[in-house]
């Protein structure tokens, strides 16, 4: 019997050994296919296919493209080789590159599924186009400038605007939008609350950055005021204010709904005006 207990405790022990070993090879084996999936950010290569003009235009650099597209025929980056084809489709690549280096695309767009990038993300960012539209549409003539660009094509990246501040057209391209935003990501700092002036103009600008796991930085939702058209337009005269705050005020329809906690609903139903009201 004690024999026969002391096996039973053996093959036990050996099964949990065992499992243990499975579960930490398993363990390094996902974390392997997890880098071997996910790889490095484009960016964190030295041809990162956009540069910087004369003029502070963002740029696609043809001859970076074409290193990153070799480098990646020969070494595998999930991330990286993806980025860089949902840049190339956007900037119309196919055509840019000579017969023999389309071939070499081909295969490094087939390597890398390269059919799905591109309508996936166009997809990504047409919520974020109603997302513009709608709050752009909630603030009407009150210099109050929403836009959203694509940032996998720098050149034309404007791809939806509303309240028009700038005086700028859908496909129109970005600035240098696109590596500050990286630099910003790395830094891990936010672009809220900064000003521009740009000659006589004056601006109150936030941008925020759209960034997909599998491509990074793809997209940003821009919001502009033309502070010098507040402050010098419509502060400067009473029946302007009341304009201004008339278009802020705006509503469309009325609806029966409750958008406040228990205890703000309770002191409204008693008369509580606003959010800062104290009487009540």
């Amino acid at each position: 019997m004690n024999a026969l207990s002391g096996e039973i405790w053996i093959n036990v022990f050996a099964s949990i050994i065992a499992s243990v070993v499975l579960l930490g090879a398993g363990f390094l084996w996902g974390k392997y296919k997890e880098r071997h999936k996910f790889g490095r950010k484009l960016e964190e290569y030295d041809f990162y296919p956009f540069t910087i003009s004369r003029e502070n235009f963002g740029e696609f650099n043809l001859n970076n493209f074409r290193l990153g597209m070799h480098y990646f025929l020969k070494n595998n980056d999930y991330t990286a080789a993806r980025q860089l084809i949902f840049i190339g489709e956007q900037n119309s690549v196919r055509e840019k590159l000579e017969p023999t280096e389309q071939k070499e695309y081909a295969r490094l767009f087939d390597k890398y599924d390269g059919k799905r990038i591109v309508d996936d993300t166009n997809e990504y960012l047409e919520n974020c186009v109603r997302i513009v539209r709608l709050i752009g549409k909630s603030f009407p003539n009150t210099g109050i400038e929403i836009l959203l660009h694509n940032l996998a094509d720098p050149a034309h990246s404007l791809v939806a605007l509303e309240n028009n501040a700038t005086g700028r057209h859908l496909r129109d391209g970005t600035t240098n939008l696109l590596i500050d935003l990286k630099k910003r990501q790395l830094a891990n700092e936010d672009k809220l609350n900064y000003e521009l002036n740009i000659g006589g103009r004056k601006f109150k600008c936030t941008t925020i950055p759209i960034v997909r796991k599998e491509f990074g930085v793809v997209g940003a939702i821009c919001i502009n005021i033309d502070a010098n058209y507040i402050t010098e337009q419509v502060m400067q005269d009473r029946q302007r204010i009341e304009e201004w705050f008339r278009n802020f005020l705006r509503t469309d329809m009325q609806l029966d709904e409750n958008i406040l906690n228990k205890d703000e609903f309770a002191k409204a139903q008693k008369g509580k005006r606003h959010f800062k009201d104290e009487s009540v």
